[in-house]
């Protein structure tokens, strides 16, 4: 169709006139620290307009991002306030926007935000920049060079800088001329001052978190004054935490010339095992146009004071032969009598086999290490690998921010193996929904449980690529995860094929080290009942076991002091010989490992002079702990009356 001048002017000046609706007001891309204040706020010609049919387009300036869409908000239901302005950020944002998004999703720069008279459909991720259907826009940066490219899909001819990284300023649009400035962020608050002033109200509390029993107080306090009796609502609800795990007053009235008023809490202290719980402090938004929440949403931490204690210790203070293997009878039995190459194929055979071993996605981890790692002290918590500590389970990391939160620690690191994520592995689906896996399916290396450690989230981050023995764990740390890590990636070297334990401290991908140091950490520090706990947890989800806990022994067949020699399982008294039965390591510290019986007997320990030292009864592989003085010593292994004797050097 064709269009008369006259026409064509008046379709143009009603574009122009479209366009001066709806601006962007102010943009705040980048704040210290954290760097989740981050907001937008648009701006309506008239209060309390309804701004159904625009949508909010955010677009990646980067090389990469091809100056294309990365975010797009439907804006339909959306009103303007009393002042014409609409907030738009994270709840950590002050005051809390009237339209909620994620923490940390607006990027620095160069980059763009762009209203369009649209539908957030019209935009998926990777849509191109445009002029059609465009309201208003704004190209910025916190330092960059001009994005020209963007500028011109736009229609726009000047960058705005917000500053430099780390900047407390927000670029704000004059509401004179239209041009933008920086200045101290205003966010709910005309740029010049102007406007009606809006009374916020702030949640307070002295702690976040309380354990059941204890009362706490909830103050609500506004900016001025009230000119009249402020009725307020709230509620405590979120997940499982509900009226039944509290007492108190969920409405306060803050009286006519005052400005504060309180209510008390009380945490039910039941008996049941919930596990902690968190509340959230809400005020139901019902309020008059004349207040804004500074602050909404306060999370409060309920402790459960009825967590279970397991039966046995702590990586930290370990204990040895309460939990027993839950390998079905004959797990083993293909492995029997082999060696080297024909020792590993026959292990991988088991613990890969198709037919039975699952596969399962990258967030079903959680769930996984949130049984296999429960702190045996306290099943609220999970235990963290390197640090040596239990930690809330709730403090499971959830955003970018890994300080204080507990995340998923890859034992060979993800960027060594070159594993990563594959479609699907964000969704968890529990134990029963799963992947078929094979030896070849290096892939699912990136979720297997066997693999995978509850890690406090800093320190995995300070642990990154590098291999054991670049990497010894925190300073001042006993040590405890020595052992369990060794084991963890020999299995995974077993486990898929491309993946090996080597010498030294290799840059070819595939391949771990130090091959040595994992050894001597096997060998000082043996599985203990948390390890076999975590494996028979693990065999639950993915129906295979780390042999090297089941039987730490076959490390040495494999890569140690027992290469070339065949493996055998644990036997009966009537296989009861010094060649089946084997005490190691030998010279020994402060344990022994015994193994090669399957039936009920007992080791005596004996000093070089005949004294009896120690007596313990025991039945498959056990760990002894010692604590001997350097020297030599004898031990009496008897079982079904049969007696053998075996000499015990320790270090």
């Amino acid at each position: 169709m064709k269009y008369t001048f006259p026409t064509l002017l008046m379709l143009l000046l009603c574009q122009l006139s479209l366009s001066q609706v709806v601006v962007i007001n102010e943009i705040d891309c980048d704040t210290p620290g954290t760097d989740t204040g981050e907001f937008i706020e648009l701006k309506s010609q008239t209060p309390n307009f309804a701004l159904d049919g625009y949508v909010l387009v955010l677009f990646n300036g980067s090389t990469s991002g091809n100056d294309s869409s990365y975010f797009s908000l439907d804006l339909d239901g959306q009103v303007t306030d009393v002042n014409g302005l609409l907030l738009i950020g994270s709840s950590t944002v002050s005051p809390v926007p009237q339209l909620l998004i994620g923490s940390n999703v607006i990027q620095n720069g160069a980059d763009a935000v762009a209203i369009y008279q649209a539908d957030g459909s019209d935009f998926p991720q990777g849509t191109q920049a445009t002029m059609f259907d465009l309201v208003d826009a704004i190209v910025y940066d916190t330092g960059e060079a001009d994005d020209t490219g963007l500028l011109n899909l736009l229609g726009l001819t000047t960058q705005i800088s917000e500053g430099g990284n780390n900047n407390t300023n927000s670029i704000q649009r004059n509401e004179t001329n239209g041009s933008y400035f920086t200045g101290t962020p205003t966010p709910r608050q005309l740029n010049d001052g102007s406007g009606i002033a809006l009374n916020g109200i702030t949640i307070s509390v002295l702690q976040d978190q309380y354990t059941e029993g204890e009362t706490f107080s909830i103050e609500f306090t506004t900016e001025s004054t009230v000119t009249s009796d402020l009725d307020l609502t709230i509620s405590l609800d979120n997940g499982t935490f509900d009226s039944n795990d509290f007492t108190g007053n969920t409405t306060v009235t803050i009286p006519t010339g005052q400005s504060s008023a309180s209510t008390s809490i009380t945490l039910v202290d039941d008996t049941d095992d919930e596990g902690d719980e968190e509340l959230i402090i809400n005020i139901e938004d019902n309020l008059s146009i004349e207040y804004i929440f500074l602050n909404n949403n306060v999370l409060v931490r309920a402790v459960d004071n009825d967590f279970t204690v397991a039966p046995f210790g702590t990586p930290l203070n370990p204990t040895f032969g309460t939990v027993a293997s839950t390998a079905p009878n004959g797990y083993y039995d293909s492995m029997d009598g082999l060696a080297d190459a024909a020792l590993q194929n026959a292990m991988q055979a088991i613990i890969a086999d198709v037919n039975t071993v699952r596969a399962q996605t990258y967030a079903d981890v959680y769930d996984m290490l949130r049984e296999a790692d429960q702190n045996p002290a306290n099943s609220n918590q999970v235990w963290l690998v390197y640090t040596e500590q239990g930690r809330a389970k709730l403090d499971q990391q959830s955003g970018s921010n890994s300080t204080g939160a507990w995340n998923r620690e890859h034992t060979f690191p993800r960027s060594l193996a070159g594993y990563g994520s594959i479609e699907g592995d964000d969704i968890a689906d529990g134990r029963d929904v799963f992947w078929i896996t094979r030896p070849d399916s290096l892939r699912h290396g990136n979720s297997d449980g066997h693999a995978l450690r509850a890690a406090d989230g800093p320190e995995n981050s300070s642990r990154g690529n590098q291999h054991y023995g670049q990497y010894t764990g925190p300073t001042g740390t006993a040590g405890s995860f020595r052992g369990d890590v060794a084991r963890s990636v020999l299995f995974l070297a077993v486990r898929y094929n491309g993946l090996s334990i080597e010498n030294g401290f290799p840059a070819v991908e595939g391949q771990l080290g130090d091959l040595a140091t994992l050894l001597t950490w096997h060998r000082n520090d043996p599985p203990d009942d948390f390890e076999m706990n975590r494996n028979n947890v693990i065999y639950t989800w993915q129906f295979n076991r780390n042999p090297f806990i089941d039987h730490p022994e076959l490390v040495e067949h494999i890569w140690g002091n027992q290469t070339g020699v065949a493996w055998t399982q644990p036997l009966s008294t009537e296989e009861f010989t010094t060649e089946n039965i084997k005490l190691y390591p030998n010279p020994a510290k402060n344990h022994i490992t015994i193994a090669g019986i399957r039936d009920e007997a007992i080791i005596e320990i004996y000093s070089i002079d005949g004294r009896k030292l120690l007596a313990s009864q025991f039945s498959g592989t056990e760990i002894i702990s010692l604590n001997l003085q350097s020297g030599i010593y004898l031990s009496k292994i008897t079982s079904n009356g049969k007696t053998l004797t075996k000499k015990i050097i320790i270090e």
